[in-house]
């Protein structure tokens, strides 16, 4: 972990890999948690011609591995993510470690 993360990213929050069982049914892996930054965004954005989205909440991480469609929540949990009030990243973006180069940082963002 950089230094600036050391410094900003001090709250823990838990993620849920998201995948598909053979039936088409919602399977979650382990919790694995990780620290981060977190706050709320008040923004609407049109995703496609009549597809709107709010943001709900945004995390700022070093995490590397979190994908669009897994579940996340602040804090850390054990369990499932629905029985922990998880949301789904809907968006993922990706900033480049601008002071020491040693890991990129990460956006991740869920909406309603």
């Amino acid at each position: 972990m950089s230094s600036v993360a050391n410094w900003a990213y001090t709250s823990w929050t838990t993620l849920w890999k998201a995948k598909k069982d053979k039936n088409g049914k919602p399977v979650f892996s382990d919790p694995v948690h990780f620290l981060c930054g977190y706050g709320s965004e008040l923004k609407s954005g049109k995703l496609d011609i009549g597809s709107e989205i709010t943001i709900k909440l945004v995390f700022w991480t070093e995490y590397a591995d979190a994908k669009k469609g897994d579940f996340i929540a602040i804090g850390k949990h054990s369990g499932d993510p629905l029985s922990a009030g998880a949301d789904e990243i809907k968006f993922i973006k990706r900033d480049e470690d601008l002071f020491e180069h040693i890991a990129d940082d990460y956006t991740l963002i869920t909406a309603v």
